[in-house]
């Protein structure tokens, strides 16, 4: 199969510098991070791709045997970066990609070197042993009934809530688009791999320099989880971006892009 082709992977940037892969969240393509990759472009070589399922992925490749939980989309993140040979990449994951990409790390550690966790959440589920995922279940329980039954309105409903920055409703216009423009049933079968995924043990098993991205304001992943997140990484970095909603690259991508940028001069 030609992976490139099956993830609609685009190279950009200074060939020689160190490689950046921009990994899109549930209902989005790459395109999400075109506010990011200019302040990148200069010194670095950046990777983008498609999920399948989402934009302009090989539709044809996907399956639900593969596609039901976070380790097939893992798996897609190391069949591109084995495609282009990658060695010590930073993957920066928006939203569920930042769990991808730590599945990812684990499966192929020469790989990825170093992490960015834009608006991360391990689990979206409260826990009963004190954990605040910022949802119970009864609410992910009906957000997944809601999106099966139909998920035109769900996205609809559900994007402008998403990306918050109600007084800028143009962002939640083109987030709406963009679930509206993913396919229905592959998206049920990544919504249900997302809401329903508990990572929280994984996070133990990170042993590359860490970035944890959060906002001020995140309906989906509030501050409890970034605080969580950074308190189960050792070595990790917190930073609270001065940002609402769950999508800072393209809220604040001023501020999202100097922290992902200091972050990575500090690799050198």
């Amino acid at each position: 199969m030609d992976i490139e082709r099956r993830n609609n992977v685009t190279v950009t940037g200074n060939p020689l510098g160190p490689t950046v892969v921009l990994a899109h969240g549930f209902g989005c393509d790459q395109n999400m991070w075109r506010l990011t990759v200019p302040a990148l472009v200069e010194d670095h070589r950046v990777v983008l791709f498609d999920y399948v399922g989402s934009g302009r992925s090989d539709l044809s490749a996907f399956t639900e045997a593969r596609y039901a939980t976070l380790d097939g989309y893992a798996r897609d993140v190391v069949e591109v970066c084995e495609a282009l040979d990658l060695r010590d990449a930073v993957f920066v994951g928006h939203s569920v990609s930042a769990m991808i990409g730590v599945l990812a790390a684990d499966l192929a550690p020469e790989r990825i070197g170093a992490l960015v966790m834009v608006a991360p959440s391990p689990r979206y589920i409260d826990d009963d042993d004190g954990y605040r995922g910022g949802f119970s279940k009864e609410d992910i329980d009906e957000l997944l009934v809601s999106l099966d039954s139909n998920y035109l309105g769900w996205s609809a409903a559900m994007a402008p809530v998403i990306m918050g920055n109600a007084d800028r409703p143009e962002l939640g216009e083109e987030l709406t688009n963009s679930f509206c423009a993913t396919d229905p049933d592959m998206a049920r079968v990544f919504a249900h791999a997302t809401f329903t995924s508990d990572s929280r043990d994984d996070l133990k098993r990170v042993q590359v320099p860490t970035l944890v991205l959060e906002c001020t304001q995140d309906a989906i992943a509030p501050r409890e989880v970034g605080a969580f997140v950074h308190a189960a990484i050792p070595g990790s970095a917190l930073v609270t971006l001065d940002a609402t909603g769950h999508c800072p690259h393209l809220s604040a991508p001023e501020a999202t892009n100097e922290a992902i940028t200091g972050f990575l001069a500090g690799l050198r």
